[in-house]
Parts: C-alpha cells; structure tokens; sequence
C-alpha cells in the first residue's frame, strides 16, 4: 500500500489535551505548557473570523462598520455590496466564501449603519449609560461636577468648529480615570465589565465607554438620553406596585437607605429584575439597570427619550452558525459588545495560539531534525532494468512479508527483515531511499558508524558522544512513531553484534522491541502496523573482521547482495553499470533525458554494428547518434574493466587469510567508480588515452593503500593484461614473499607454542620433586 500524506508536524488537540503528532503516524507526545493551557478557549477554533458565538459574516461587517466610523467615507447603499467583496478579497485567512458570508454581511452592515445614524447616543449600551448617570448625578461631588460640566461644555464649543480634532482626549483620559476609582471603590457594575483579560483592564474598558459616554452628553450640553424600553420597563414597574399596593413598601424600603446610594441602586435594581422574572417581560432584561437609575433619580420628565428602535429583525442570511436558526435579529448594542469583546479578547488569543503554535512546531521539528526523515531521490538516480526486473520483485516480497500487502491475499504474521550487503558504492542507501518514498513511508536512517562498536544499548543515556545519542533517538522516535516507517540501519558492520540482536524480536511474529524514549523504557508492540526493517553493510572492509550478525537475525532475514550477480541476471546486472553511468557523462546525460529505451538499442548497435530493426524513440540527430556510439564503445570497455575489478575485490574479499596465495586485493569496482570514469570519457578519446585514463584513475585509488599500493597495482595490471616483463617478474616475487613471510610466521607461532609446553613440563617437575621429599 501507499502512503499518500506527506510527513509533518502538527498540533492537535486530543483528550482535551494539546499534542504534537507527526502525520500518517502513532507519535502523539502531550505538550505541557502553561501558556497554551491559558489560551485553551481557542485550542478548536479554525478561523480567526468565528467561533461558537461569532459568525463570520458578522465580522466582516464589523470590520468594515469599524472603519467607517473612523473616518473613512461610508459608500452609498448600493456600493456597499462592492466595497465587502474588495475588502474580504485579500482577507483569504478569514475564510469568506463569495456569494455568502460578503452578502450577509452587506445586509448586516446595512442595517447597522443606518441603526448607527438614528439612535443617536443609544449606541452606547444600557448599562453604560445607567452608570454614567448615577456616577454623574449619585457620586461626583459638586465641585467636580462643576468643573467637568464647564470643561465639557467648553469641548463642546470647540467640536463646533473642529469637529475633526483629537486635542479634547485628555479630557476623557481624566473622566476615565476617575470613573475607574469609582468602579473600584463601590464594585457595582461589576458583571458589566467587558471580557478583555484581567480584571483591571475590564474596568478600564468599562469606564472608558462611560467616560466616552459622558463626553458625548456633557459636551452638547443635552438631557440625559433614555430608551423607549427604560421608559416602558420604568412605567409597568410602577403600575405593577401600585396594583399590588406595594408602593409605598417599595419607597420606604429605598428610603432607609439614602445615605448609602450603592447599597440604594442595588436595592432598586433587585425591585425591578423581580418584576421582569416575575412577569416575564424578558425583552426588559437588558434595561433593568438603565431603569434603575432612572427610578433612584426620579427624573424620568428631565431626560430625551429616544423612540428609535435599537434591534431591527434581518431577511434570512444565506451562512448558517450556531448562534441563529435561519432568522436574524440585529440588536445593536449586543452585536457592538459582542463583536468588540471578540476583537479585543478572542482575536489576540487566536493569533497568540496559532503564533505560539508556530513557534512551537518548529522548534521541536528542528528538535526532532524531521527534514531528515523524508526520502529524497538523487537526481542522478536511474530505475534501470536491474532495479525493475530483479530488485523490486524481491524486495517487494520481503516488504509484503514486513508490511502487509493490500488485497485478499495480505499475511497476518508479518515478520522477516531485509539484509542488503555489498561493496561500498552500490548504492544500497539509494535504492532504499527511493523505495520509501514510492511506498510514501519514512525513512528513518540509523547511522552505524555514528553508533559504533561500543554502543550494545538502545538508551540514548548510555551513549558516550554527542552522534550516538543523536542516533538512538532518532532510532526510539521511529519506535514512537511506530507506523509508515522504514526503518534502515546502514553501515551495520560497525554495530556491536548485541546491539543487532536487540532486533530479533521485532523480525518474528511478535514484532515487539524495547525502547527507551525520552528517559522512559517502552515495549513497542508493532503487529499490524507498517513498518519494515532494513539493514544494509559491506562485510568487505578492514572492520569486516568484527562484522557478526546474530544467527537467529540472520535466520529471518532475506539476505542480497547488490555488488554480485544474483542468479541468472549476469546480462542486466552488467548493463545496469551503463544505466547508472548515464547521467555522469555530458553526452550520454541528454540520451537518458529523452529515453532509457533508447541507449539499450545503441548498446546492441555497438556489440552488432548493424542498425537493422533499430526504431529510437527520441529525436536524435545522425551526428547525435554517432557520438552515442563512440561514447558507448569506451564506457563499455572502461565497464568490462571496472566488473573484473569488482568481482576480484569480493573474491579477495571472501578469504581468509591463512588460505591466500597473494596479497589482498582492494581496489573497487562499483557503480561509483564507474560513474568517476564516465565523467571524464568523450566521442575523440582513442584507445591508448582510455587506457591511461583507467589506469589513472586506479593509480589515483591505490595511493590511499599506503604499503601495499604496488601490490594493488600489479594485480590490476594482471587483471586488464597490462603487466610488463618486468612487472610481471616483480609481481611473481611480490607473490612468493607472501607466501613465505606466512609460512615463517606461522613457523614461528608454532616455536613459541613448544617453547611454552616446556617451560610448563619443568614446571610441573619442579613441583614433583618436593612433593616426593616431604
């Protein structure tokens, strides 16, 4: 099966609890931080424009309500439509779909602009103006009172004639100021603070509004407003007292208290909620404190009543949000204090959590290195024949036997592991690579030489170095992820023989393994999961020595080696060193470009020299054609060599040393070198320039041999049959040095052996002869 998602970090939320999970995987790891906990009430919000109680097309409206009532010219009824579809046009993270959410908030803005104009100062809330009123009239000395009403009526004169200045703010700043010790002092409104965080920055929002309030009143020097509905609430309340004869109660209650006017406003209002619950006037709820001091002033002659209404019922809106069924009612002074409650509360923590996300996600990305596990093709790389008809069939069993195949025939007891070894240069790692992300699985890189012989722990704590540490959690994370991972250990013969065996029990049918992750040992349970181990290493170094995989490893393994041929694949496994060699060669490069099918026609071209039945698919030139060839004649020959090179190197490779006749054999011939050769080879090289080049290149290998770069040498030059006389002679001394200088050591190791048997006999009869006389 494939996976199609891509791997990447996410936050989600999970149990209620905030986790960072790695796609298309098991890895879930809780996220325990107290400033995402704080912003919790957004943890499942997806648009900055909406949540349970906003609906989106509302803020749009908002939006643009708000920035004309800064200043910016309002549009004519008709060019509203226009001006919501230019200004949500660029706001594409706000999520608006054309034709919905801009023409509900067309209608939405409509309204609210002409409800704006003719409620006059009603569009200040209720019970801002029922704390205006008793701050003003109740609590404000009358000094203070005379000098804020001159100061105003004075800013009033001056609105006259520059109605656009911003010089009469500190005049708010000190209402405000005073207005918030008030607020604190006595702790009435204190349910009517605006949610904007702490609770002193509600009351300065609080008090502000009111202060703005007062400004606006003061400084036109007008009656105070009322709204029909504190009229009406203010007239039924009475009506009902006198109906039931309590008025008289109701006024000697109030009257007790007249030296403490909060206590006194508290008392009232508690009168008129009991009337509105009692007689289920609710529609009155919202003015029961504007009614309130209404009552405790008695000055219901003295203030404007405003006959406007302040709700308007809406057509039905085209978006659908939990906060209305179809019908929409407008009502300004909730949708005003919603919204600006949103902006000022929600918003900031929106952009707070999805920054604070951000910041997070990449910091553990980076933590974890995740660039690193996505498979990433060489451009170089070519699927030649050798991948397509051999590898990826018996590859692609063992992964069915690790994975799981899709469709009816799928294996229950998933288990086995695959073993890649060869010459350094096959591309092994490559080959995998690519693999993994045909199959979309990620391609978790063990590093063998970073972990070392040393290490026999999958605990990063017993790690001795800064790599190893970095390897083992790389390593426990593949385990925490625990699905759609290839789990690829390279370079394996620098890894301890029990560090491998740690293995054993993920290859069987129980696919369980221990971990360590981040301080705590886990049992990974991996049954049924999609996950395949692969092991790859060159037993053909020097540290081949120490190269052991356990047996029982080994037993549930399907072993390959890339740099030999496998069964009866001798002709594609030759052909697959031109096929990789393509895109090394600048010529050659632009023949792969237009068809791989093409080069094996030229190939055969080459070994026939009849063009007859040849059809190329590309669109090649005869001067093109004719430079593919001569190219193709010396990277075959320059191939013929490299193979000898490779099939001696593992020959000379696979001996012990007690039974060798020469000196071991280590120059290479794999897919890497022939890619180095290929680089240099062009259409006008002759015959004896190849040679030279092939001889170089191998001088150039040997000399990091040191000591036995002649010896090296020598045999390659046996090898291509271009010893001389004279090298010939030299290498057949070479030869029977060897041979001798073992059979001396040997010799040797055989005296010093006798030598020690001896010592041991007199030893013993040492011991004898005072045994006997005793």
């Amino acid at each position: 099966s494939v996976n199609t998602q891509p791997l990447d970090l996410t936050i989600i939320n999970k149990n209620d609890r905030l986790h960072f999970h790695l796609s298309g995987t098991n890895f879930f790891e809780e996220i325990k931080d107290k400033q995402f906990n704080q912003l919790q009430p957004v943890w499942n919000q997806a648009l900055i424009s909406e949540n349970e109680k906003v609906y989106r097309g509302e803020y749009l409206a908002y939006q643009l309500f708000k920035k004309y009532s800064n200043g910016t010219p309002t549009p004519d009824e008709d060019q509203i439509p226009e001006a919501i579809h230019k200004f949500a046009r660029s706001r594409y993270q706000e999520g608006y779909t054309k034709g919905i959410h801009d023409e509900d908030a067309a209608l939405i803005l409509k309204e609210l602009l002409q409800l704006h104009e003719h409620i006059d100062l009603l569009h200040f809330a209720p019970k801002v103006r029922a704390a205006a009123q008793l701050f003003w009239e109740r609590f404000l000395n009358e000094e203070q009172k005379a000098l804020f009403d001159q100061q105003l009526q004075s800013a009033g004169v001056i609105l006259e004639v520059f109605p656009e200045t911003q010089e009469l703010e500190y005049l708010i700043q000190q209402l405000e100021s005073t207005i918030a010790s008030w607020l604190t002092k006595t702790k009435l409104f204190h349910d009517s603070f605006s949610p904007l965080g702490g609770q002193g920055e509600k009351k300065t929002h609080f008090a502000t509004k009111i202060a703005q309030y007062l400004f606006a009143e003061r400084s036109a020097n007008t009656q105070f407003v009322l709204s029909k509905e504190a009229a009406e609430l203010h007239d039924e309340f009475l009506k009902h007292l006198k109906k039931k004869r309590a008025k008289s109660k109701y006024e000697q209650s109030v009257k007790n208290l007249q030296q403490r006017p909060s206590d006194q406003f508290r008392l009232i209002q508690k009168w008129v909620q009991a009337f509105v619950e009692q007689c289920k006037v609710d529609h009155y709820l919202e003015f029961t404190e504007e009614t309130s001091v209404t009552l405790l002033l008695g000055n219901l002659k003295d203030k404007r009543i405003i006959q406007s209404e302040t709700r308007q019922k809406l057509a039905e809106l085209h978006g659908e949000h939990s906060s209305f069924n179809g019908h929409y009612t407008l009502d300004y002074n909730a949708f005003m204090q919603r919204l600006e409650a949103y902006e000022s509360e929600v918003v900031p923590q929106f952009q707070q959590y999805h920054d604070l996300k951000h910041q997070k996600t990449e910091a553990f990305r980076q933590q974890l290195r995740l660039e690193e596990f996505k498979p990433r093709v060489l451009s170089s790389f070519v699927r030649n024949q050798l991948i397509d008809q051999v590898y990826l069939p018996i590859f692609g069993d063992n992964l069915a036997k690790q994975i799981g195949a899709v469709g009816e025939n799928t294996r229950t007891d998933r288990m086995g592991m695959l073993l890649l070894i060869s010459p350094p240069g096959y591309g092994k790692t490559t080959l995998m690579e690519y693999i993994a992300s045909q199959l979309g699985l990620i391609f978790m890189k063990i590093n063998g030489p970073a972990i070392g012989h040393q290490v026999t722990s999958l605990d990063p704590a017993d790690a001795k170095n800064a790599a190893t540490k970095k390897e083992l959690e790389k390593l426990n994370l593949a385990l925490e992820m625990g699905d759609n991972i290839m789990l690829y250990l390279d370079d394996i013969q620098h890894c301890n023989p029990e560090f491998l065996q740690k293995f054993i029990s993920l290859t069987d049918g129980q696919r369980k393994i221990e971990g360590v992750y981040k301080g705590v040992t886990k049992t990974y349970d991996l049954r049924g999961k999609k996950v395949c181990v692969v092991m790859a290493g060159n037993p053909y170094t020097e540290s081949g020595e120490k190269f052991r995989i356990p047996d029982m490893l080994a037993n549930r393994s399907d072993i390959y080696n890339l740099g030999d041929i496998i069964g009866d694949t001798r002709a594609v496994f030759e052909m697959s060193y031109i096929e990789n060699s393509l895109t090394s060669n600048p010529v050659l490069q632009k023949l792969a470009n237009k068809s791989l099918k093409d080069v094996h026609q030229l190939v055969q071209l080459v070994y026939t020299g009849s063009r007859e039945g040849m059809n190329l698919e590309g669109n090649h030139t005869p001067e093109e054609i004719n430079e593919y060839v001569q190219i193709l004649q010396k990277m075959l020959t320059v191939r013929d060599v490299v193979l000898k090179v490779n099939l001696e190197y593992i020959r000379s490779a696979a001996q012990a040393d007690q039974y060798r006749t020469e000196p071991p054999f280590l120059l290479q011939g794999s897919y890497r070198n022939m890619n180095k050769l290929a680089e240099k080879i062009v259409p006008i090289m002759n015959e004896q320039e190849l040679q030279t080049l092939l001889l170089s290149h191998y001088e150039g290998e040997a000399q990091t041999l040191t000591t036995g770069t002649e010896a090296n040498l020598l045999k390659f030059k046996e090898l291509i049959g271009k010893l001389s006389e004279e090298e010939a002679a030299r290498w057949k001394a070479i030869k029977a040095t060897y041979v001798q200088s073992k059979k001396r050591s040997g010799s040797q190791s055989m005296a010093q052996i006798l030598r020690e048997l001896r010592a041991f006999t007199e030893g013993l009869e040492g011991i004898r002869k005072v045994l006997e006389g005793k």
